[in-house]
């Protein structure tokens, strides 16, 4: 048949390959591949059907041929990879009549190599001729050698932690703070039943609160008190969260400033009478001198630490403070004199500060601005190692109002001062003591305040851009400059506690948490009675405290300040 000849013919004469005759048609291993392959001649294209070809013998690939001596074939890749890279000196000029075969696969290679003006048409084995990338370095050791490298900057993990006893000691401090000298003064206004069990039930309150905040972020993803607030109710949420934040960290700035004028100049005037008559040194007994000088001198450093782990030995000293403050009205107050003791028969049971009381409560318990940095500041953060540290703190907390609050309700009943300890004369050596200690307590307790402030304002107006040396000295800066400014012009203490914790402070504690909790948890209406109560109760003792503390300051009435010294 002259036409299966011819088609036979070209298919033999197109590769070069001599096939055997009655060779088979498929391969006798099932390792081995067949390609089956019908090519027309360039000139006469006519297509031609496998089925019109019995007699053809099927093109084999050139790795499906067995390889010489029984080795096995490099393999080789989509990426043109060779595994055996032999330095094999081969010239670089290949006859004119050199014919790419399927077993030279020297052409998959040369275009991996550079060569400067060179035939590129033959296999060159001596390895690449051009570095790769030898001078550059990756912009993660660049950064990490040089100066200027901070890893707590970059890496989370680099930033100090803390231990549950060092949270614990943050976060009692934050509780305790100034809140707790104005414990008796509470009890004056709701009495002294009636304060007591308000004094209980808003510490169980608040516990539950500092808790769902941490959970509140779980749910929402946001890793902030502002961001969940963001998240849930969008810009308006973010504006109320950094206001009430705000408010009240500068709030007790303010008030931290205040009780080191009212505390540190009894002590050395107690303790050198004379300082008054000398030229320069009569500064120490004078209140806003003693402001101006220790705020700046130990609260200012400190308030310029950015990890709030950095203040735990701080709160721990602190915290020992709070005990000689304890032991020294437990102790002085019985030789207390009968004309510096008030009334207590007629307010045993209630008094019609019922409101009041709850704001200056609010304001000594109310944490909430700081849980999220403490709970960020654990080794290990997990809900049950921060519930555990709330629940000691929250429970320490407690044990010592209640201890302050009757020891200095019983003394001082009616004539019960927003600072207790101003209701001790000046020349009680033990109360001086507990003074110095209380106003060392606030120089330290001062730079969590502003951790806050200054953390609200960064994620406010720069919530996306790095850590920044300069704003973060500014932003310290004029917060510790206001809040003594702010000071130096006022001294009722009660007054400070009742409008802060009126206001921001029911708003973080009773409002802003369990707002959100509904807003975010899938549980069902039944189960969210707790959080509508917190709610409604927080929105009542907001609106009736306020206007009951801005009448009060209207009519000047209260007794509660003092500018001695």
């Amino acid at each position: 048949m002259p036409r299966d000849e011819g088609q036979e013919s070209l298919l033999a004469d197109h590769d070069g390959l001599d096939r055997p005759d009655g060779s088979p048609p498929f391969p006798g291993t099932p390792d081995e591949e067949l390609e089956l392959v019908a090519r027309p001649d360039p000139v006469n294209a006519t297509p031609v059907s496998p089925s019109a070809l019995p007699n053809a013998v099927p093109q084999q690939s050139s790795i499906s041929q067995p390889t010489p001596d029984g080795q096995r074939r490099p393999p080789r890749t989509t990426n043109r990879v060779r595994f055996d890279l032999d330095d094999e000196p081969e010239d670089d000029q290949q006859p004119a009549a050199y014919t790419r075969n399927s077993e030279d696969s020297s052409w998959l290679e040369e275009e991996d190599y550079a060569r400067d003006g060179g035939n590129r048409s033959g296999r060159n084995n001596r390895g690449q001729m051009v570095p790769l990338l030898t001078d550059i370095e990756a912009p993660s050791v660049t950064l990490a050698t040089s100066e200027d490298f901070f890893p707590e900057q970059y890496l989370e993990d680099a930033r100090p932690r803390s231990g549950m006893r060092m949270a614990f000691m943050n976060m009692a401090n934050s509780i305790i703070g100034a809140g707790i000298i104005g414990q008796p003064y509470a009890l004056k206004q709701a009495g002294l039943m009636t304060g007591l069990a308000l004094l209980i039930a808003l510490t169980i309150v608040v516990d539950w609160t500092i808790r769902l905040i941490v959970v509140n972020s779980k749910l929402s993803g946001a890793d902030s008190f502002q961001a969940t607030m963001q998240h849930c109710f969008g810009k308006s949420g973010l504006i109320a969260i950094s206001i009430a934040q705000w408010a009240f960290a500068f709030g007790g700035m303010i008030a931290f400033c205040i009780i080191v004028g009212d505390t540190i100049p009894h002590v050395f005037s107690a303790l050198f009478p004379s300082l008054r008559d000398m030229s320069f040194l009569w500064l120490l007994t004078d209140r806003r001198a003693i402001i101006v000088l220790f705020v700046l001198g130990v609260s200012y450093p400190l308030s310029l630490y950015r990890d709030i782990a950095k203040l735990a030995k701080a709160s721990t000293l602190a915290l020992l403070s709070m005990v000689v403050i304890l032991v020294a009205v437990l102790t002085q107050g019985f030789r207390v004199t009968s004309e510096s003791r008030g009334e207590v028969k007629s307010l045993l049971l209630i008094n019609s500060g019922f409101f009041q009381a709850v704001g200056v409560i609010s304001f000594a318990f109310v944490c909430h601005h700081n849980s999220l940095l403490i709970y960020g500041s654990l080794k290990k953060p997990t809900m049950d190692r921060f519930a555990m540290v709330t629940h000691y703190s929250t429970g320490v907390s407690l044990l010592m109002c209640l201890t302050m609050g009757i020891s200095g309700f019983l003394f001082f009943g009616s004539k019960t001062q927003g600072n207790v300890l101003n209701n001790f004369p000046s020349d009680n050596i033990m109360v001086n003591i507990a003074r110095f200690c209380f106003g060392l307590n606030m120089l330290t307790t001062l730079p969590l305040e502003a951790f806050v402030c200054r953390s609200v304002m960064t994620t406010y107006y720069f919530p996306d851009e790095p850590f920044n040396m300069n704003r973060h000295l500014i932003f310290t800066t004029a917060l510790v400059l206001t809040s003594m400014g702010m000071a130096l012009v006022t001294c009722d203490l009660g007054a400070v506690f009742e409008l802060i914790g009126a206001t921001s402070a029911s708003a973080l504690a009773y409002i802003f948490p369990p707002l959100c909790y509904i807003k975010l948890s899938n549980s069902s209406r039944k189960a969210k009675i707790p959080a509508y109560l917190c709610i409604a109760f927080g929105i009542t003792v907001m609106g009736v405290s306020l206007l009951q503390a801005i009448a009060k300051m209207i009519r000047n009435d209260g007794g509660a300040s003092t500018c001695s010294a």
